[in-house]
């Protein structure tokens, strides 16, 4: 990726973000969400919006399909907010990234509690 995408990914995720936060009005995006990364294809006509959502997997769903549904909004909100020569079609996916990390520290922690469980037995 190049500098002025690096960029352009950048903005759009900061006003997206600012977007959804302030302006979305529905009830389903609950304040859990937060937008990981933009992946914005190198003519500007599409944008991978990648977004965790710190909930269950009902709400996670309920969720993302809210943020499909204001997809429109969005784009409109951007086309006045930011300049761009073309405000990219909005596509969102779910990011699990974080919720894995969370799994790996806690079997990393559950390791360590049962390897200093053993270490005590055998002293």
């Amino acid at each position: 990726m190049n500098r002025r995408m690096g960029r352009v990914n950048g903005l759009l995720r900061e006003e997206l973000s600012q977007l959804i936060l302030r302006e979305l009005k529905d009830p389903r995006v609950a304040s859990f969400v937060s937008i990981t990364e933009v992946d914005t294809a190198p003519d500007l006509d599409t944008a991978k919006v990648y977004v965790s959502v710190m909930a269950p997997a009902e709400e996670q769903a309920d969720v993302m399909k809210g943020l499909r549904s204001a997809e429109g909004f969005l784009k409109a909100s951007l086309r006045t907010r930011i300049q761009l020569r073309k405000i990219p079609t909005l596509t969102f996916e779910l990011d699990a990234t974080m919720e894995r990390g969370a799994d790996l520290l806690k079997l990393i922690d559950q390791v360590i509690e049962s390897d200093s469980a053993n270490q005590e037995r055998s002293v």
